[in-house]
């Protein structure tokens, strides 16, 4: 009997081990499928990888905005610098000892005179400061990037171009350097701060409202070279596109290395995809100029899921129908148009 005690403690001690080499739920070791794509992050940051599959020209329409704005900001800087260049080489010129017409003589100036001369040039210096400062590199930054952005929207759009299926990096910002290792922290402030951000950032709701250029916020920056990274390697076929059709969440770990976290588990992944489904739904509907039938469709459901006596199997198929012959009417198969839009023949979790 002793063997079978010995044996028994060994299995049991080799499966504890085996638990606690593998990371706590919902993280996992990222596969090495992805390897080409996270061997280019940074392990100080959390990754947030999309797909948005909003159409072509509404992101050129989208994109068209900022290059807008920063042209204008471009023009008035240089405006603003061939206005008051010949104001500042008078001023140098004063300084080292050749009079000009903004050389001040102090003991033949008033008092309001010489107060109002030294306020109004300050103001000069103060304004083109901050305009240097903190205006300036807007344009800069959008065309060519800075140390602490990798890449820069216009290198990114040169590189991609405008596309229907756009691969979307987000990289956290500051607040990842307080959370600790959320891997150890189990249901610590740190992790719960982690899920709190990661969980908004992943909405249903936001990525299908907002076009993945839109998804910067206090908390998320976009990775410019790494959407660049990401897209050429779907191009050479080294990574397929639908390793980001679900949102993938990416964060290094010392002990573990590169892990991803699984956003498709339990009831709520469930009805954030159904959200999803029907959100892409409309939008296919709006981009045929057929919006309205949409809201008419969801109209009915809530009219006959509201009525008494329940919404029953035979109601559901009434219901059903009746929506069919409402798309139909306006020249539109209800399951082929659906099929076609979600990819899927119903609602997920449903059949």
């Amino acid at each position: 009997m002793a063997p079978s005690k010995k044996a028994s403690k060994a299995s049991s001690s080799s499966s504890t081990t085996a638990a606690s080499s593998a990371p706590p739920k919902p993280f996992k070791v990222a596969p090495d499928s992805l390897k080409p794509f996270f061997s280019d992050l940074s392990k100080k940051h959390i990754y947030i990888a999309h797909v948005d599959t909003k159409p072509r020209d509404f992101k050129l329409k989208i994109f068209i905005v900022p290059v807008a704005m920063n042209v204008v900001v471009a023009l008035l800087f240089a405006w603003r610098i061939y206005y008051i260049a010949p104001y500042y080489l008078l001023l140098l010129a004063s300084t080292l000892g050749y009079p000009n017409e903004l050389t001040l003589q102090a003991s033949e100036l008033t008092y309001s005179a010489l107060l109002y001369a030294i306020l109004r040039r300050t103001f000069t210096f103060l304004l083109d400061f901050l305009l240097g400062v903190f205006v300036w590199p807007w344009p800069v930054e959008f065309a060519f990037g800075s140390a602490l952005r990798r890449g820069s929207p216009v290198g990114w759009r040169w590189a991609v171009g405008f596309r229907d299926k756009e691969i979307y990096l987000r990289r956290s910002r500051d607040w990842d350097k307080t959370i600790g290792d959320v891997i150890a922290d189990d249901n610590g402030s740190g992790r719960n701060e982690f899920f709190s951000h990661v969980n908004s950032a992943t909405s249903p709701m936001l990525l299908q409202e907002k076009t993945g250029y839109l998804t910067m916020n206090g908390e998320w920056d976009l990775d410019w070279a790494g959407m660049v990274h990401a897209t050429r390697l779907v191009d050479n076929k080294v990574l397929a596109m639908d390793a980001f059709t679900t949102p993938l969440v990416l964060l290094h770990n010392d002990r573990f290395g590169w892990m991803c976290v699984d956003m498709n588990t339990g009831a709520n992944a469930k009805e954030d995809e159904r959200r999803r489904q029907v959100f892409q739904f409309r939008d296919a509907l709006a981009a045929v100029g057929k919006e309205n039938l949409f809201f008419r469709w969801i109209e009915i459901v809530q009219f006959e899921t509201s009525q008494p006596g329940g919404f029953t199997g035979k109601k559901q198929i009434e219901t059903a129908q009746k929506i069919r012959d409402l798309f139909k009417e306006e020249g539109i198969d209800f399951d082929e148009f659906w099929m076609q839009s979600v990819g899927s023949a119903s609602l997920a979790g449903m059949d």
